[in-house]
């Protein structure tokens, strides 16, 4: 479709791209702009002084920079951010949604750095050599040199342990009893008003028939230069729970009032389960201080249902080579797993006490890199890096004792990339010496194949651009149930399908075109239906769709955005959305410094 003269440049699902660079084929994750400035012409006019009112986009202060990190590598190692994304100014519009300062009209994201373009087969020449996943191959042989001197004679494999630890066995106990983090008055994320903006702007003026509410909106936190990170949402019955830099932050679905008191951490948040224990419990990491080597190695266990704070602790590294500059927290049932460039540590959820310690295998030469929960607990391992027998293994773990159930071996030069599901298991591997790639599903509980997919298709999954690049799992738009995977194809401008493949054979089994002029990308699978977003256009809101898994796909509306604050809806680049009993909440993954209010959440309803 056309784009008006002042809109970002067309791309695929999530944030503007710029004019596409030559990529391999299917089902890797997309490539973000490169960092430079959009090119001239209608999508980068001259700026223009900011107008009052609540929808203009804040003038942008300065790049984006993020604090660098010594020693920085490995799995879970984060890209850097470099400079600011130069927004086209607009015009000033006639009527209630007119391009004025204050909260609502999309932030642009800061540039991104380089990421693999997405997968396919046969590949496609000019994929850049790394990501924000890149093995530090440097490290690992320099590891592996070391464990060879210390380490003579024998095989071994140590997911063993089971000290108790620092706070092993601790009884959960409430906020108010423990010191840090401290739970904090009621605040409004971005002003400290107390409300976000509620009853100030009236969002549903000029709501057409036929369209969704606005059920509440809020802002993020201010931040520093350096940003912060926003992840997770979790919705448990009338309350949905958000973390936001320093913060975590519950509100009442159907209000946005605040459900309980804001919790804030002394440093920044930099991990969080994605998702939370049949008892509705979660785990947050913050970092150990503020300088910007600081490790993310601080746990505290937050009761989604009352804002009460479990047990918490640190968790430290394990060897010499190993660092928690970032880290994932993978939960299976009652474990929590705390992922790291070189281990992982299995914690109790119940009461925090360690069970064991996930590491390098055989004399040193195999590292994990990764790990995944949900239904099962899977690992992903490193191993002989920059030899003749380096190759990547994926292994499934007892989450209990961490013995290996099963371990599948990949052959040289394939790289574990990510897992588009757990169960059932379907991995992205990318070979970048050959710029190749593929997607292997696997027999359940197994390390049979039992198929590769095979298409024609560029498929474009959000996987990048937040805290999430370093997570083993969790891609936006990659669904799986019991005999399909469902991929949005890519698209540069325009609508796009979503291509059902049959996990059976690796072929197409059926697709469906998005109903309007605009990408859609699947969300969930429930009740027979595939349930998609399709993405907001210029003049027109977004909307959730319904698509039958048997006999007729085509796609029948859940929810139709409004119009008037689909410029609001289009600006969440780095996101995590879902739809949950009627309602559709879309959020931010990664709040950006800006001179006015950045985005951090949204919802819509009937």
């Amino acid at each position: 479709m056309s784009q008006p003269p002042n809109q970002p440049p067309p791309g695929g699902f999530g944030a503007p791209q710029d004019p596409p660079r030559p990529q391999p084929g299917y089902g890797y994750p997309q490539n973000p702009p490169p960092a430079t400035p959009p090119p001239a012409g209608p999508y980068n006019p001259p700026t223009q002084p900011a107008q009052p009112g609540p929808y203009a986009s804040p003038q942008q202060p300065g790049p984006y920079n993020q604090p660098t990190q010594p020693g920085k590598a490995g799995p879970y190692a984060q890209p850097q951010q470099p400079g600011p994304y130069n927004q086209p100014t607009q015009p000033a519009q006639p009527g209630p949604y007119a391009a004025q300062p204050q909260y609502g009209y999309p932030q642009q994201p800061p540039t991104q750095p380089q990421f693999p373009a997405g997968p396919g087969m046969p590949p496609g020449p000019g994929t850049p050599p790394g990501d924000g996943k890149k093995r530090n191959k440097l490290v690992l042989v320099v590891a592996a040199a070391v464990a060879a001197l210390l380490v003579a004679g024998g095989v071994t494999y140590a997911v063993v342990g089971g000290d108790d630890d620092s706070g092993g066995g601790k009884k959960s106990q409430a906020k108010n009893k423990d010191p840090e983090p401290h739970a904090s008055a009621p605040v409004n994320p971005g002003n400290g008003s107390g409300d976000g903006h509620e009853g100030k702007e009236d969002l549903n003026a000029g709501r057409r028939a036929g369209e969704a509410k606005v059920l509440w909106y809020k802002e993020a936190p201010k931040v520093p230069g350096s940003g912060g990170d926003a992840p997770g949402m979790w919705i448990d019955g009338d309350i949905v729970v958000k973390a936001a830099y320093k913060q975590l932050l519950a509100y009442n679905v159907k209000t946005g009032k605040i459900a309980w008191d804001a919790i804030t951490f002394p440093e920044k948040i930099c991990a969080a389960t994605q998702s939370a224990t049949d008892d509705k419990k979660i785990v947050v990491a913050y970092k150990e201080g503020s300088q910007s080597g600081a490790e993310c190695n601080q746990l505290q266990v937050v009761d989604l249902k009352t804002g009460d704070k479990g047990w918490g602790k640190p968790v430290k590294n394990q060897g010499l080579f190993d660092s928690s500059l970032s880290s994932q927290l993978a939960l299976v049932g009652d474990v929590v797993m705390v992922g790291r460039e070189q281990s992982g540590t299995a914690l109790r959820m119940s009461d925090g006490k360690q069970l064991y310690i996930a590491k390098r295998k055989d004399e040193g030469s195999c590292y994990p890199n990764g790990f995944a929960g949900g239904e099962k607990l899977l690992m992903a391992l490193s191993c002989g890096a920059s030899t003749p027998t380096q190759h990547e293994e994926l292994q499934q773990l007892d989450p209990k004792t961490g013995k290996a159930l099963w371990t599948k071996k990949f052959p040289k030069g394939w790289r574990i990339e990510k897992l588009y599901s757990v169960s059932p298991t379907i991995v992205y591997l990318k070979d970048e010496d050959k710029d190749q790639s593929k997607i292997t599903v696997l027999k359940a509980n197994s390390d049979t194949t039992r198929s590769q997919v095979v298409s024609k298709d560029k498929f474009a999954p959000e996987c990048g651009y937040s805290i999430l690049d370093g997570e083993l799992n969790g891609c936006l738009g990659a669904v799986a149930d019991d005999s399909y995977l469902y991929l949005p194809t890519e698209a540069k401008s325009g609508a796009n399908d979503i291509v059902a493949i049959s996990l059976a054979t690796g072929k197409e089994a059926w697709r469906v075109k998005s109903p309007v002029d605009e990408a859609m990308v699947p969300m969930k699978t429930e009740d027979g239906a595939l349930i998609a977003y399709v993405k907001p256009s210029y003049d027109a809101g977004g909307r959730v769709v319904s698509i039958k898994i048997s006999g007729s796909h085509k796609p029948e509306t859940l929810l139709q955005h409004p119009q008037g604050t689909s410029k609001i809806e289009s600006g969440f680049y780095s996101k995590d959305i879902d739809y949950v009993d009627g309602r559709f909440y879309i959020s931010t993954t990664n709040i950006m410094s800006t001179s006015g209010q950045a985005k951090l959440m949204l919802a819509y309803g009937k």
